[in-house]
């Protein structure tokens, strides 16, 4: 049964989060959702681990501040280094002992890297395993959207500038006509080669439920962050990177760079996938996040916790 659960953060911000199974399950997989989107992009993931874990794996998945059902949030704290902290206060609150395995896609990948970065003895303390889907670790670095060089610039540009009108705009929601007008645009730019119909509306429902500053306000941090560095020093934790070959925003480069830097990494190239693999290639993902538990629950049970420092 899944519970529907709430964490009020320091600054007032209200999460929503989804957990299914004991709260002393062996271990909690915690899923974090791309820019934009929300905890329901893992739907399949969800079912997944329920279904091949039962009790033993605890899932838990929310939606980022100014995402979803989450409430939005003053424009100064839309950056990654937040979403670093949040992540660290929905461990402490819904997870507070046991083993964590982390799987992010997208900026949920980069929140996973900032939290790690900014709370590194939280994270070595808790973390046994991480999942990176369509993410990166170097900004807008690799991002071209399967264009020119020159075309990629003029976009970028366009969309920082954008990002910053909308950064303005408050708690306003995307208007859903404009949406529904958009879904070429979100299916070119989001997907490959195949597509569901139903996971194009699944994903401009939650565009329509992204507040106007969060899909504006967290770009520039997006685009800015380099935390290749951090996986370096992460040490041996059980790990993987899958990327579609025809990721616009992603693209391979972004998951081999995360690969060298953390090398207990098993990389995934999904052929003809772009970037929502977790919908495009679920079975991949699937797989990913299970050889990630497995390793994690066949290691000796850690001894007990002494206080976390961050």
């Amino acid at each position: 049964m899944t519970e529907q659960l709430e964490v009020r953060l320091p600054d007032g911000v209200r999460l929503h989060v989804e957990a299914t199974g004991p709260v002393d399950a062996e271990v909690t997989a915690i899923l974090l959702h791309g820019w934009t989107l929300d905890g329901r992009s893992w739907h399949r993931q969800l079912a997944d681990l329920r279904s091949r874990y039962g009790d033993r794996v605890r899932v838990v998945a929310y939606d980022a501040r100014g995402h979803g059902r989450s409430s939005c949030m003053a424009l100064r704290t839309a950056t990654l280094a937040q979403l670093g902290d949040d992540l660290a206060a929905v461990l402490d609150e819904i997870a507070p002992a046991g083993r964590i395995v982390l799987a992010g896609h997208s900026m949920g990948g980069m929140t996973v890297m900032e939290y790690a970065h900014r709370h590194p003895g939280h994270f070595a303390a808790r973390v046994a395993g991480l999942v990176f889907v369509a993410t990166t670790a170097e900004g807008h670095t690799h991002t071209a959207y399967g264009l020119s060089p020159r075309i990629a610039r003029l976009i970028r540009l366009a969309e920082t500038t954008g990002a910053g009108v909308l950064a303005r705009c408050g708690s306003w929601r995307p208007p859903r006509a404009l949406l529904r007008a958009l879904r070429p645009s979100i299916r070119w730019m989001l997907f490959g080669d195949r597509c569901d119909p139903a996971d194009i509306r699944l994903v401009t429902s939650a565009v329509a439920h992204a507040s106007l500053r969060s899909i504006g306000g967290f770009r520039a941090s997006i685009g800015a962050q380099h935390r290749l560095d951090t996986l370096a020093a992460l040490g041996d934790l059980p790990a993987a990177a899958l990327v579609g070959d025809r990721d616009r925003l992603t693209p391979p480069p972004c998951a081999e760079s995360i690969a060298a830097a953390l090398p207990t990494t098993e990389l995934t190239v999904c052929p003809g996938a772009g970037h929502m693999l977790m919908m495009e290639r679920p079975d991949e993902v699937n797989a990913a996040l299970a050889a990630v538990l497995e390793q994690t629950l066949a290691a000796p049970a850690p001894a007990p916790e002494r206080p976390i420092a961050s």
